[in-house]
C-alpha cells in the first residue's frame, strides 16, 4: 500500500504572528489542525501515513488540496510532483516523474491564505451538528455546526456556515457571518458581528465589536468597540508588511491579524492588513496603521 510523510513547517514568517507561537501544521481550519486535513486528504484516497521520509509520496507542510487535483495526482503514477505557479512543490513521488501544475491547490505563504483555506475547508464539510444549547429565538440562515456545552443567548443570527467550538458563549443580539470558525471555550457577545473570519480557543470578543475577514489567536481579548477595517475605499487590493516589504495580498477585503494573548483597549480601530504580535496591547482609543511587533 503507498504510504505518505507530512513534512514539519520550517520557520513561517508569511505567517507571524500566528506561527510565532504555534506550528503551521497546528493551525486550525474549520476547528481542524491543517495537519489533520492535509492527512485525511491522503487517507481518503487509500493511502497509509508514515513518519519515515522515504515514503512513496512527501507532502509539503504548507499545501493545501484540491480533492480533485490530489486525486490526479495520486492515481496518475505518471507524476512525479504537483507544482503551485510559484514553483512551491506540494506534493512529490520518490520515483519522481512529470509536473502536474496546481490551478486549485495552492500553498500557504501568508496569513490571509489561512482565510482562503478556512472558506475551503467549511464548505466541503458535509455534515454539521448542532448540539443543544441554543435559544429558541436563534435564527439560522445557512450550516451550523455548535459544540458541546455551548450557551447561545437570544437574539443570535447565524448566515452562511459557521462552526462554533465547545463550551462557548455566543450572545445575546450578535451577527455571525460565513464562513466563520469559532475555537473552544470563546465569547461574542452583545452587539458583536463577525464575518468569514477565525478565532481561537479561548478568545473574546465582547461588546461592541465589528470582526471582518480577521484571525485572532488564542485567548485574545477585544475591548468594547474594537473595530477592524476590511476595505479599501478605493476597492482595491490590500496590502501588508512582511518581513520589512509591503505584499500584495491579493484580496479585497482583509482585516486584522492577531497573535496569542493580545488585549486591545476599548474603542481600538484597526486598519486592513495590520498584524499584532503575541501578548501585545493597545491603549483605548487606538488607532493601528502599523504592525504592532513584540
Amino acid at each position: 500500500m503507498a504510504t505518505f510523510f507530512l513534512a514539519e513547517a520550517g520557520e513561517t514568517p508569511g505567517c507571524h504572528p500566528l506561527t510565532l507561537t504555534r506550528s503551521l501544521g497546528d493551525f486550525p481550519l474549520a476547528n481542524i489542525a491543517l495537519r489533520r486535513h492535509q492527512a485525511a486528504a491522503l487517507l481518503a484516497l487509500g493511502l497509509t501515513e508514515t513518519s519515515g521520509a522515504d515514503a512513496d509520496l512527501s507532502v509539503h507542510a504548507s499545501a493545501w488540496f484540491s480533492s480533485a487535483e490530489l486525486a490526479t495526482f495520486v492515481t496518475d503514477a505518471s507524476y512525479g510532483s504537483m507544482t503551485t505557479a510559484e514553483g512551491v512543490v506540494l506534493v512529490a513521488r520518490k520515483s519522481g516523474g512529470r509536473e502536474l501544475r496546481a490551478s486549485q491547490s495552492f500553498a500557504i505563504t501568508y496569513a490571509w491564505d489561512l482565510l482562503r483555506a478556512n472558506v475551503e475547508a467549511m464548505t466541503a464539510r458535509k455534515v454539521y451538528v448542532q448540539e443543544s444549547g441554543a435559544h429558541a429565538s436563534l435564527y439560522v440562515d445557512g450550516r451550523l455546526q455548535v459544540g458541546k456545552g455551548p450557551k447561545i443567548l437570544p437574539g443570535v443570527v447565524i448566515e452562511g456556515d459557521v462552526i462554533i467550538g465547545d463550551h462557548c458563549k455566543v450572545g445575546p443580539n450578535c451577527y455571525i457571518r460565513g464562513s466563520t470558525s469559532i475555537g473552544d471555550k470563546c465569547h461574542v457577545g452583545q452587539a458583536v458581528e463577525i464575518k468569514n473570519s477565525i478565532l481561537l480557543p479561548g478568545t473574546n470578543v465582547g461588546h461592541l465589536s465589528y470582526l471582518g475577514d480577521s484571525i485572532l489567536g488564542e485567548k485574545v481579548n477585544f475591548g468594547a468597540g474594537t473595530i477592524t477595517s476590511n476595505l479599501r475605499h478605493d476597492g482595491g487590493a490590500h496590502r501588508s508588511p512582511v518581513a520589512g516589504r509591503m505584499v500584495d495580498t491579493g484580496r479585497r477585503k482583509l482585516g486584522t491579524i492577531v497573535g496569542d494573548g493580545v488585549h486591545t483597549g476599548i474603542h481600538t480601530s484597526l486598519y486592513p492588513g495590520r498584524k499584532l504580535w503575541p501578548k501585545t496591547s493597545t491603549l483605548p482609543g487606538a488607532i493601528v496603521d502599523k504592525d504592532i511587533l513584540a
